[in-house]
This record gives structure tokens, C-alpha cells and sequence, in this order.
């Protein structure tokens, strides 16, 4: 007996492979072992953050260079800060960035990238040279000339060092602190520039400085005129072409020089200060006006920038105007925003002709008894300066007329002989970029 059935019997038959199962098979062993060996690798791990690529060092000062040639300073400085940020090590990115620096005029930063490339190479005379000539505009003469000094005797045939010199002398003269021989040694320097670099920007700059400092004003508008035609994008050639155009009484390509100065570096209230001083030199005073209100909108808290105003009010007369503006320069205090102006200690100079600006404006407005103080503090302080004690004099001889009807005033206060003060007003020296002797 046996059972029946496929279920139970012993002989049950296999079934017949299939070759296209087969097939499949192989293909998914190969496809995993590809994605192990080739595409895990390849892959980055989840939730990683996928790096980004870095820019070559050179792709920044390519940008840069660029950028300098279209005149566009300020983006150049960005990207030769970029640089050093892929490249910290290299000198020359260092030195390249404090040169703009100081023609922007940021010159306690020039000082400090002058400084790194030389902590990279200590015996680098350009970046000696610049860290000298951004000490000097800091008012730093002698770590200034002794940097320079420096950067010779590493480089005797350094041009450019010998022109920073020659500038840097001319600064502490108009400073107030030169010394016996000061400027014989600034125009030997911008000799010995002129022997070793004929044609360098920075040789006709030096010269031109030099010139205008001894009032040779044509053969100075010449040099920078020439320092241009090599660099057309450096803000301070064109304010210093257009202030030796302005000695010229060439008015009208002075202000055109200052225009450009203002395209170049936007931020810097300098050449509309100096556009307005030139339209107030011809009688327009509305423009003076109009350009020292510009000034200030860049400056606020500049009290020479409120000293220039008004005294552009003055001269129109209004003024009401000219002793709100003048006040905050000799006084200081806050302006109609609520910003602090420190007011300027009298001193020779454009301060001085603020202080008597002021009290000229006071007395014909009969505010006498502030006028004759003003007068006072002029015939005792500054009583070298003709102009000022004219003035003092002119602002009491005001106050006489009005005498009756100024009940505070004493008879005493106008003698014009001040008594002496127990605590004299403390000098300012001027800041060089905003004094330069009116033609």
C-alpha cells in the first residue's frame, strides 16, 4: 500500500531553473558591490556640511588691481584685505593695503598693516617707508622720520622713502614742530627722490608739497599736475592741485580739481570744505553755503567744519546763523541731531579767525557782553596775530556804539586792555588736512 498524492509522495520532482531569474541576480550582486567599492567613497557623510571651494589668493589682488585701475579705491582696499585673509603670510598684500590706506586717509590702520609686513620681514624698507609715512599724518614726527630713516639705510635707492621724508617734514612744520633746518631737509629729500626716481608718482608729489610750503604755486601745480597724469585716482593729488589752482585765482579749475576729490573719496568732508571757501572767495556765498552744509553732513561732529560754515553765514550776513554754527566751534556743545562737538581751544590759525568771526557776529547782533569776553581772550592769547587784534578791537568799537542799550555791559570792559588769566586757554596745533593757509 502506498500513499497518493503529489504531497506525500517521496519521488516529488524539482522545478526547472529559471535562466532569467539568474540574470537578475547577477545584475544586483554587481550593482552592489559597484555602490560599495565606487559610490560610498565618493560620498560625503549625512549631515556633514559639504566644504566650500577657497579662492587662490591671487583671484583677490587680480580683483584688486582691477578695481584700482576703474578708480575704485575703497572696494580695492576689500579685496586686498581678502587676500591676506587667504594668504596671511605674504608681505606684499600688507603692504599694498596701507598704501591705500593712507590715500584714504586711515592711517593709524596703514600703520598697523606696515607694522605686520614687517613682522613677516623686518628688513622690508617699503613697508618701513609706509609705516613712517602713515606715523607722520598721525602727528607720531619722530617714530615717523625714524622709521624712514630706517627704511634708507636698508635701501639707500629707496625713492619713495626719501619723498614720504621730505612730506612728513613739511607736516611738522605746518604743525608747528619743526625744528631749525626743517625745511632745508624737507626740500633735500625731495631732491634725493627726484635724483633716484624722476618719474615716480610719489617724487613729483614730495616736490609739489614742498613747493607749495615755499608759495611757489605754479611751479607746484606742475608737479602734481605730473603726479596725476602718472595716478589719476588719488583723491589728495586733486585736492592739492586744486589748492595751489586756488593761490593761482584759477577758481574755476580749482573747484573742478575738488569735485574730483569729492568723486573719488565721498566720505571725506575735505573737498567741500574747501569748494566752499573757494566760492566764498569770489563772493558766492549761497554756495559756500550749500558746500560747507555738505561738509558737516559727513562730518558732524567736526567743529572746524561748523568754525567754516559760519563763517560763510557771516559773510552773508545772516547772522543769527553764523553764531549758532560758530558757537558750537569755539564752545562746543550738542547740534539740532544730538551730537556731541567739542569746541576748539583758541589758538593761532583758522581758529583764531573762528573766535573773531564769532565775536564780530555777536556784536552786531549786540550780544555784547559775550562779544568783549570773545575780545578779551583774543588781545590776550593770540595778540601776534594782526588780523586778530584788529578784530578784537573792531567787535569793542561795535559794542561802544550800542553801549546805552546794553545794561549789563560795564565801562570797564571796554578799555580793550584784558587783565590777565589764572588759567590760560590751552593751544591746539591744526589738524594739517584742515588747515592750509588761504591764498
Amino acid at each position: 500500500m502506498y500513499l497518493k498524492g503529489n504531497r506525500w509522495s517521496y519521488n516529488k520532482r524539482r522545478k526547472r531553473s529559471n535562466p532569467w531569474r539568474v540574470i537578475l541576480l547577477a545584475i544586483l550582486v554587481g550593482a552592489a558591490v559597484y555602490v560599495n567599492q565606487v559610490v560610498v567613497p565618493s560620498t560625503p557623510p549625512l549631515f556633514i556640511p559639504t566644504p566650500t571651494p577657497t579662492r587662490a589668493p591671487e583671484s583677490f589682488i587680480s580683483d584688486a588691481e582691477g578695481l584700482l585701475r576703474q578708480g575704485k579705491i575703497l572696494p580695492a582696499i576689500a579685496a586686498y584685505q581678502s587676500a591676506i585673509e587667504a594668504d596671511p603670510q605674504n608681505p606684499a598684500n600688507y603692504v599694498a593695503l596701507a598704501r591705500l590706506q593712507i590715500y584714504t586717509g586711515s592711517y593709524q590702520e596703514a600703520a598697523i598693516n606696515a607694522k605686520n609686513a614687517l613682522l613677516l620681514n623686518a628688513n622690508n624698507s617699503i613697508a618701513l617707508a609706509l609705516r613712517g609715512w602713515a606715523m607722520g599724518f598721525t602727528g607720531d614726527y619722530l617714530e615717523a622720520l625714524g622709521s624712514l630713516k630706517e627704511a634708507v639705510k636698508v635701501d639707500p635707492n629707496n625713492a619713495a622713502a626719501y619723498a614720504y621724508m621730505a612730506e612728513v617734514i613739511i607736516l611738522q612744520i605746518q604743525a608747528g614742530e619743526d625744528t631749525l633746518g626743517s625745511l632745508n631737509q624737507a626740500i633735500e629729500a625731495s631732491r634725493m627722490a627726484e635724483e633716484l626716481g624722476p618719474n615716480l608718482m610719489e617724487t613729483h608729489r614730495a616736490r609739489g608739497i614742498v613747493l607749495e610750503q615755499t608759495s611757489n604755486y605754479e611751479e607746484a601745480a606742475r608737479q602734481f599736475e605730473a603726479a596725476i597724469a602718472i595716478d589719476t585716482n588719488i583723491a589728495d593729488l586733486h585736492l592739492a592741485l586744486g589748492r595751489n589752482y586756488r593761490a593761482l585765482e584759477q577758481y574755476e579749475r580749482a573747484v573742478e580739481e575738488f569735485n574730483r576729490a569729492n568723486a573719488l573719496n565721498p566720505s571725506d568732508p575735505l573737498p567741500l570744505t574747501y569748494i566752499s571757501r573757494t566760492y566764498a572767495t569770489v563772493g558766492e556765498y549761497a554756495k559756500a553755503i550749500q558746500f560747507g552744509e555738505q561738509a558737516i553732513n559727513i562730518s558732524p561732529q567736526d567743529a572746524f567744519l561748523y568754525g567754516n560754515l559760519g563763517t560763510m553765514y557771516y559773510r552773508n550776513r545772516d547772522y543769527p546763523n553764523a553764531i549758532t554754527n560758530l558757537r558750537l566751534a569755539v564752545q562746543g556743545g550738542k547740534t539740532k541731531d544730538n551730537l556731541e562737538v567739542k569746541g576748539l581751544p583758541l589758538d593761532y590759525g583758522r581758529v583764531a579767525e573762528y573766535y573773531y568771526t564769532y565775536g564780530l557776529a555777536l556784536a552786531r547782533q549786540e550780544e555784547c557782553n559775550e562779544a568783549v569776553q570773545v575780545s578779551k581772550m583774543l588781545l590776550q592769547a593770540v595778540r601776534e596775530d594782526e588780523t586778530s587784534v584788529y578784530n578784537a578791537e573792531e567787535m569793542l568799537n561795535i559794542c561802544k556804539e550800542s553801549v546805552g542799550s546794553i545794561a549789563t555791559l560795564s565801562p570797564n570792559d571796554l578799555t580793550g586792555t584784558p587783565e590777565p588769566s589764572d588759567t590760560p586757554t590751552p593751544p591746539i596745533l591744526m589738524p594739517v588736512s584742515t588747515e592750509t593757509p588761504e591764498s
